[in-house]
């Protein structure tokens, strides 16, 4: 499973490669873009074929589910412990969460394995130290002890795709490893091909 996370600030044929990942196969997208407004949000979706826009899932204005047909909402850390004590209270305001993807971000796995609420999946970082971040440093997760599905994040390339599977990671987050990569959509293809391998070996 490939989570791919957008860049926080726009970079150059972003949409354009974004479209050639989702016509590669691209199932996981997570719109974080911190520094765009809800309208700004809604202007970059309106740039993405509405063919793709049950990929995305928004980290910031959860309410676009209602306008948009979106694959579902994340929660960042402090939003999660900030919404989700009465979780029924958060989720009356929208129309329809039926069938979508709830996940949320952590950087502790003692606190995905007493998280109650069910989340669809989990990122957790730093695995290894990230591309993105300067100074974030890795700091090697083992979660083989735990029954969740936990996507690793931190220092994802090509190269390191094994060491997440055998930390017992269920797929990674990936976000410098594509943008900052000199070729994204063969990188891509590269790590979707590790994980179809994963799924037919298992099966």
């Amino acid at each position: 499973m490939i989570v791919l996370i957008a860049p926080e600030t726009d970079i150059p044929n972003e949409l354009e490669i974004l479209n050639q990942l989702f016509q590669e196969g691209l199932q996981f997208f997570h719109l974080r873009k911190p520094n765009k407004n809800y309208k700004e949000h809604c202007a970059y979706l309106h740039q993405i074929d509405a063919k793709y826009h049950n990929r995305i899932v928004t980290h910031y204005f959860h309410e676009l589910i209602n306008e948009f047909d979106l694959k579902g909402i994340h929660f960042q850390e402090q939003k999660r412990r900030d919404c989700l004590n009465t979780p029924s209270d958060y989720f009356v305001k929208f129309n329809n969460m039926y069938g979508k993807t709830i996940s949320s971000s952590f950087h502790e796995p003692e606190e995905v394995e007493q998280c109650d609420f069910e989340f669809d999946y989990h990122l957790l970082s730093p695995v290894f130290s990230s591309i993105s971040k300067q100074g974030y440093e890795g700091r090697g997760f083992d979660v083989n002890h735990i029954n969740k599905l936990i996507i690793g994040m931190g220092g994802v390339t090509t190269d390191n795709l094994s060491e997440f599977d055998k930390l017992g990671f269920k797929g990674v987050g990936v976000l410098g490893g594509i943008w900052k990569s000199k070729s994204p959509i063969e990188d891509f293809v590269k790590m979707q091909a590790f994980f179809n391998a994963q799924l037919t070996e298992n099966n």
